[in-house]
């Protein structure tokens, strides 16, 4: 192609290189975007390679032949165990020497159902109702939130609480820690609210037991249930043990029909666990009861129980600051004469005076009122204590009124 004059040239010259840019660019672009998708295809790959290995490794898992439970019986001199599997024979192998704990007898094995061969050690089974008796998160009462029971609360700290935060007291006297605490008393005097607080006042492991719960149909189902509770309060010592309610399964022995001898059969457990020949360790325990006059005598000795303590029913003072409690955060009139309604819920427990100031809120509620006054917890006490029948309150010369 032939151009006239020289600034022809130039310019097709120029349009050429523009558009060879223009065509690299693209190129370049392209270039880019392969290379992004490979490396999206590579890493691709790796995960398929990865759930690949997965897949296979499951797989021959699966097709691993399965193995036989056992337990060892005795084992002899010359490096030879006897073993019982869970088919039902016995068996004599040798114990073989890759294991880093030394076989004892009565450890659970799992064994080559061809050879019966020793392949691996596995921990004691536990109950999974057991297990789940542990407290993991502490309960949001403290100490402060009991009235009337400064007595209790006292010994109580004395005995669970100061041996676990201050075992070196104890040491340097020479005498061993109490190692049962007893609460006793009438319904809802704060017996539970004792144990939720000592659970919340130490970073001891809390475990809660109710007494029905260790109540078993089958024969020796309920004394396993209470080995496995104390082994595994020894193993995650320090630990506090509360046994709710422990007159379900602690009361006096007499002779009675086969369902009340396999309650027996589980005292006599709980009984050799407490203070048996095995140490029980740094395991407090903690029990509450209604009814004391029914306990076995055997539980209640020194070495088992070595303090019994009452919740009686709280006195007028008592009363007085059971209601401070549970009115800190309720809107009162200054008309409410806390020291009254005290005298008048005389012989009442504390889950009483909750419910009464429970009911003198919603009274004040249901009148649409955003302060609770005294005819409130006049028409409260009477709602909850003596079935109904109301107070009238009245302003006079003389002072309060109560008709």
């Amino acid at each position: 192609m032939e151009y006239n004059t020289d600034d022809e040239f130039k310019k097709y010259l120029m349009d050429r290189i523009n558009q060879l840019e223009d065509k690299n660019l693209k190129l370049k672009r392209l270039c880019e975007k392969l290379e992004e998708e490979k490396r999206s295809f590579e890493n691709y790959r790796l995960q398929y390679e990865r759930e690949n290995r997965r897949l296979r490794n499951e797989l021959e898992r699966m097709h691993m032949p399965p193995l036989l439970l056992g337990t060892v019986l005795d084992i002899l001199d010359d490096d030879r165990v006897i073993i019982k599997s869970s088919a039902g024979p016995r068996f004599m192998v040798n114990a073989p020497k890759s294991f880093d704990k030394n076989l004892t007898a009565g450890d659970n094995v799992v064994l080559n159902q061809q050879t019966s061969a020793i392949v691996d050690i596995i921990p004691m089974p536990k109950d999974p109702s057991v297990c789940g008796m542990e407290v993991i998160n502490a309960p949001d009462v403290s100490f402060n939130d009991i009235g009337g029971l400064k007595d209790q609360i006292k010994a109580i700290k004395e005995t669970v609480e100061l041996p676990l935060k201050r075992p070196d007291l104890f040491n340097s006297i020479g005498i061993n820690p109490p190692s049962g605490v007893l609460l006793y008393g009438p319904p809802g005097t704060g017996k539970t609210m004792l144990a939720k607080s000592v659970a919340n006042s130490t970073d001891a492991v809390f475990i809660r037991v109710i007494g029905s719960e260790l109540v078993q149909k089958y024969i020796g189902e309920g004394a396993r249930m209470v080995r496995e509770l104390f082994q595994l309060a020894r193993e995650k010592a320090p630990t506090i043990l509360f046994i709710d309610e422990i007159d379900a399964i602690a009361s006096k022995r007499y002779d009675t029909t086969s369902g009340d001898r396999e309650v027996q059969r589980t005292l006599m457990q709980l009984l050799a666990e407490i203070d048996g020949f095995d140490a029980r360790g740094n395991v407090k325990i903690l029990a509450a009861t209604n009814r004391i006059d029914m306990l076995d005598d055997a539980l209640l000795r020194p070495g088992r129980f070595d303090r019994l303590i009452e919740v009686p029913l709280p006195t007028l003072e008592g009363r007085i600051d059971i209601l401070k409690i549970h009115t800190k955060n309720m809107p009162i009139a200054k008309d409410v004469d806390l020291r009254e309604i005290a005298r008048l819920s005389e012989g009442s427990t504390g889950a009483d005076i909750k419910a009464i100031t429970t009911e003198a809120g919603m009274n004040a509620i249901r009148n649409e009122k955003k302060i609770v006054s005294m005819t409130d917890f006049l028409i409260a006490v009477e709602t909850v204590l003596r079935g109904g029948s109301h107070y009238s309150y009245k302003k006079s010369q003389f002072g309060s009124i109560y008709v």
